[in-house]
């Protein structure tokens, strides 16, 4: 019998614990479970944490990644239809957070933020009802010609939305790309 892990937490080493446990629990809309000098849990769900920070000893800061490191590039978070993700799009601007990339994969619409380390964090939706429907797309043509996918702008998702286009058209390339035109996905992740 195979056993298949599921996500149980990420622990994040920080400078700036104050402020990344401040930006993810207004991202994720999460709580403190525990904190001390050394360590924060956070938790958004069901589970006892989901995220902790830990910040180094008094005097010690953890030291700055190279600029041409490699490492994490993010972490994606799920929501269970475009309207959870334009309401949660919404009270984050209200909040001066905005993504930094909004992106139409094809497979999910998505929306990228930087968190106060500089770390990409994914709010997404899945445009298919299955794994099954989103795996075909993945290898489909439309997937293949640009994998990455066009950026689209979210206000004016966030306003058709609310005038009543249908999820369903708002969350297809066609309609990111019939909006105005938007930079390459790859520029604006590489923006500092």
């Amino acid at each position: 019998m195979a056993h298949t892990p599921k996500f149980a937490h990420a622990v994040l080493m920080t400078n700036r614990r104050d402020a990344m446990r401040d930006w993810y629990c207004a991202v994720l809309d999460a709580h403190v479970v525990y904190e001390d000098p050394m360590i924060c849990f956070i938790t958004y769900d069901e589970e006892h944490h989901r995220l902790a920070f830990l910040s180094p000893p008094p005097g010690q800061p953890f030291a700055e990644r190279a600029p041409h490191s490699a490492g994490l590039m993010h972490t994606a978070y799920t929501f269970s239809d475009l309207g959870g993700l334009l309401a949660r799009y919404e009270s984050l601007k209200a909040r001066g957070i905005e993504p930094r990339v909004p992106i139409q994969h094809g497979v999910t619409t998505s929306l990228y933020y930087r968190d106060p380390d500089g770390q990409f964090v994914e709010m997404q939706v899945d445009n298919f009802a299955s794994a099954e429907d989103a795996n075909d797309y993945m290898r489909g043509s439309e997937f293949a010609a640009d994998p990455v996918g066009p950026v689209y702008d979210p206000a004016l998702m966030l306003a058709d939305f609310k005038r009543g286009v249908p999820a369903a058209t708002l969350q297809t390339r066609g309609w990111a790309l019939g909006g105005p035109p938007q930079p390459h996905a790859m520029a604006l992740f590489a923006a500092p």
